[in-house]
């Protein structure tokens, strides 16, 4: 066991005007297993990256442990896997590497395989394997699950609880409760670290939010009150003052030292009450630092003027001479919410491409009607580039909801004068996301919208679809997201 100290540590990139930490102090130790969380945009890539010396930071970060990141870039892609091994670790011993490829489940003869042909699922299983055999080193694993499907992502979180040391940045919250036992999170403020899992962290953060919540409406209360009495007593004693040079009803003069000294009275109490007051503001000001906004996301799906939007018939799906799923038969219908499931590889984005009218081939019978408007959302976000306001207009929607839904999903209005090149690839994600939500149409399609998405945004969405119920056909691997939000699943 060993410590890492972090101190007084403050960093922004050159040319910013903002911080992205600021003076933060924390302490991990080495044989910890740290769930990594925190909205997109906030700065998980950007803290693991000063943990590997990568920029020039204020402040200290010392430890007494290599620091080894994943994913490992893997720049010949063409090479065989065991040579793509090699380069990233030329000391490995083997016999270690193939006992952890035996735990990840996967077989040997991927080694004697062009890493390129390997599956996603695949590439990460032995990217992770090569990782967990690197000795005296705490491990950085950015975002493992993107490409897992949810058997994999079942099996990868088994592996990494057996293992300690490591900070793993994830969105998936069964993933993280199968695997964690602190979460180090990055709020709105600061960052802390919390003994337990996703579940316990949340629940402790929804009661110290409800807390704060509770304590800032009183505290609202008790301003007000003050501010009223201090502007009372404020005019009582000025209305005493004047009255000094004044007579009594009976026409005797006053007693203008009784008088002066009731005045002074009064002032002092209207001074107390005004320091009471700015001790409440003091306070108020205090909380709701690490409240995040998730306001309600709002939507208005098109009424269809069928109840049976699709239907597929013994469906199978071809790539080439390549059959790439058989017999899919199911119906889509107005308010259902259906997760089509299924191992990578099974043909689920085949089967959305299909439905959105893409050229698939197939045999088997598929019926949509021709006046059905669709929206999708693709895997893909490498195509957005250049700026918001051309983005808006070459996409043809509405502005202000669009805009209005990524505030809610926590953009800040600097974002939206960024490149769209410049986001991180969970707020590209909110970008195809808020595009649907903001389209007129009777179907929504969404083809793993939730990757790189944070926790808190996943929550949202999952509001919505249950508040507004909209018809939609996705393929999600977030355990928790479809048990919440799908009415069916289709399994390939």
């Amino acid at each position: 066991m060993s410590l890492i100290n972090v101190t007084g540590l403050t960093f922004a990139y050159e040319g910013s005007y903002d911080n992205i930490f600021e003076n933060v102090n924390f302490q991990i130790d080495t044989d910890w297993k740290l769930g990594f969380t925190g909205r997109n945009g906030r700065g998980k890539t950007t803290f693991l990256q000063l943990l590997l010396g990568k920029h020039e930071y204020s402040g200290t970060i010392s430890a007494k442990v290599n620091f080894e990141y994943f994913p490992y870039p893997v720049p010949n892609k063409e090479d065989h896997t065991l040579d793509v091994i090699n380069e990233i670790f030329p000391d490995y011993v083997h016999w270690q590497f193939m006992r952890e490829l035996s735990l990840l489940q996967v077989d040997e003869d991927v080694l004697y395989r062009p890493f390129v042909s390997l599956s996603n699922g695949e590439q990460t299983k032995v990217l992770l394997a090569a990782l967990f055999i690197k000795e005296n080193s705490f491990l950085l694993i950015d975002e493992p699950t993107n490409h897992l499907d949810m058997h994999a992502r079942t099996l990868v979180s088994e592996y990494l609880n057996t293992k300690s040391g490591y900070i793993l940045v994830s969105h998936d919250r069964s993933f993280l409760d199968h695997c964690v036992d602190h979460i180090l999170s990055i709020n709105k403020t600061n960052i802390e670290i919390q003994k337990g899992n996703f579940s316990s962290w949340w629940e402790n953060k929804r009661r110290q939010d409800n807390f704060e919540l509770a304590q800032n409406e009183k505290l609202i209360k008790d301003i007000k009150r003050l501010s009223d009495s201090s502007k009372r007593t404020g005019n009582w004693s000025h209305e005493v003052e004047k009255s000094k040079n004044g007579t009594r009803n009976s026409g005797s003069k006053l007693d203008k030292g009784y008088v002066g000294h009731k005045a002074a009275k009064m002032m002092k109490r209207s001074k107390s009450i005004e320091q009471r007051q700015q001790s409440a503001i003091t306070e108020k000001s205090k909380l709701l630092k690490n409240i995040e906004s998730s306001d309600t996301l709002e939507i208005s799906q098109l009424a269809y003027h069928k109840n049976i939007l699709a239907e597929l018939e013994q469906v199978s799906v071809f790539y080439g001479e390549k059959q790439v799923c058989a017999n899919v038969s199911f119906t889509i219908e107005q308010g259902e919410r259906i997760a089509l499931s299924g191992k990578n590889g099974s043909g689920k984005s085949s089967i959305l491409k299909l439905i959105c009218g893409g050229d698939i081939p197939y045999t088997g019978s598929f019926m949509k009607d021709s006046q059905l408007k669709i929206s999708y959302v693709s895997q893909d976000t490498s195509h957005l580039q250049g700026s918001l306001t051309d983005y808006i207009r070459d996409n043809g929607i509405d502005e202000t909801l669009f805009k209005s839904i990524l505030r809610k999903l926590d953009f800040s209005r600097m974002q939206f004068e960024k490149d769209l090149s410049t986001y991180s690839g969970g707020q590209k994600k909110k970008v195809l996301i808020a595009t649907s939500l903001s389209e007129q149409v009777h179907l929504h399609i969404w083809d793993e919208p939730l990757n790189f998405i944070d926790v808190i945004s996943r929550m949202q969405i999952e509001e919505l679809l249950l508040e507004y119920t909209p018809t939609i056909l996705f393929v999600e691997h977030d355990r928790e997201f479809c048990n919440n939000v799908a009415t069916k699943t289709i399994q390939l």
